[in-house]
């Protein structure tokens, strides 16, 4: 019986000789990752057995690359991955925990409905608890909070964390709360900013969530920046970058200059109506932005200039307000028009 697909898209790769990462499509199956120079290529560039293999996530190797896991095989091979974002990390590890665990036990694939935390209680969905922290009438609150002459927009208290856990009969008490919190640093989904939360998440082995009313943490996909003084970790943010994040992923853009097309990760933000595209494979910084205001999007059937072999459909097309065309692509038809649709409403809204 052929093994069955579970998963695929852009992820970035560490490069098993070389030290270099690069974007590349990847496909999870029942019994292993196989990983493509392009999404078009019909040979594999490179092939991960799963059987015997062992995941770590979030793997903290990498200093600032903060979304990566490890695969590493029953050869003592290790492979690093990394995703654009921490809710497309947690599937993907989700699904390749289940795949190893499946083939340990001789079963064929099936997802559960909630992902089992190695360091909670089997009954704590850490991605379902971090989604209702983020929600905008019941969650934790982002405000604007200032220490040392520095000011943290998006920002909460470690305290704050804790006391919505318990207001939220999500913990008992304080020392369960802390340990729910502390789970949610130590996937990923907190992150900290400031001085001293940083020295409690650098600390030891484990990161720890400091219960203190000036210890400050913000949600990894929020619109987080800092003013004033700044160290290399924080960073002063244009006006452009002060917008909620409404969507981000990987899509491949074609250049304007060479007409080539290449993977980029963007990030939608509205109010201000912008979309930024940056190399997934590299830092925080910009390769450019797209302001959406009174910009038009639609789905297009093919691309001027395109040779046939570099796209295979699901292209859609953005017009900004100053007629300058940007030509994307998404990996599906339903990636397209979530895309599209996302990108309507802000630049409808945002300013």
């Amino acid at each position: 019986m052929e093994p069955q697909q579970i998963r695929e898209g852009y992820l970035v790769k560490k490069g098993t000789v070389l030290n270099s990462w690069k974007a590349v499509w990847v496909v999870l199956s029942e019994d292993g990752i196989d990983y493509y120079k392009k999404k078009t290529d019909r040979s594999p560039k490179g092939m991960i057995p799963l059987k015997g293999a062992t995941l770590t996530s979030p793997c903290q190797d990498f200093g600032k690359r903060t979304l990566v896991f490890k695969v590493s095989t029953d050869k003592k091979q290790d492979h690093f991955f990394q995703a654009t974002h921490v809710e497309e990390r947690e599937v993907w590890v989700k699904d390749i925990k289940r795949a190893i665990a499946c083939l340990q036990g001789s079963r064929r694939f099936a997802r559960k409905s909630t992902r089992k935390s190695i360091r909670l209680p089997d009954t704590v969905n850490l991605n379902e608890l971090y989604m209702l922290m983020k929600d905008p009438d019941d969650g934790v609150k982002e405000l604007k909070l200032e220490k040392e002459k520095r000011i943290y927009n998006h920002c909460f208290t470690g305290a704050t964390v804790v006391d919505w856990l318990i207001s939220k009969e999500r913990a008992r008490n304080r020392p369960e709360a802390l340990m729910l919190a502390t789970g949610l640093l130590n996937e990923g989904f907190l992150q900290p900013a400031g001085d001293l939360s940083k020295e409690g998440a650098e600390s030891g082995a484990q990161s720890v969530l400091l219960d203190e009313p000036d210890a400050f943490y913000f949600f990894a996909d929020s619109g987080f920046f800092c003013e004033g003084y700044s160290s290399d970790e924080d960073v002063i943010v244009k006006e452009e970058f002060r917008g909620n994040i409404v969507k981000q992923g990987c899509l491949l853009k074609q250049g304007h200059r060479r007409k080539n097309w290449k993977v980029r990760k963007f990030i939608l933000r509205d109010d201000p109506a912008y979309i930024h595209y940056y190399d997934p494979t590299k830092g925080d910084d910009p390769l450019g932005s797209i302001h959406l205001r009174g910009s038009v999007v639609t789905a297009v059937e093919y691309v001027p200039d395109a040779k046939k072999y570099d796209v295979d459909g699901n292209l859609f097309e953005i017009i900004t307000s100053d007629e300058t065309h940007y030509f994307l692509q998404a990996a599906t038809a339903e990636e397209r028009k979530e895309w599209i649709k996302a990108i309507q409403a802000v630049s409808k809204s945002g300013k």
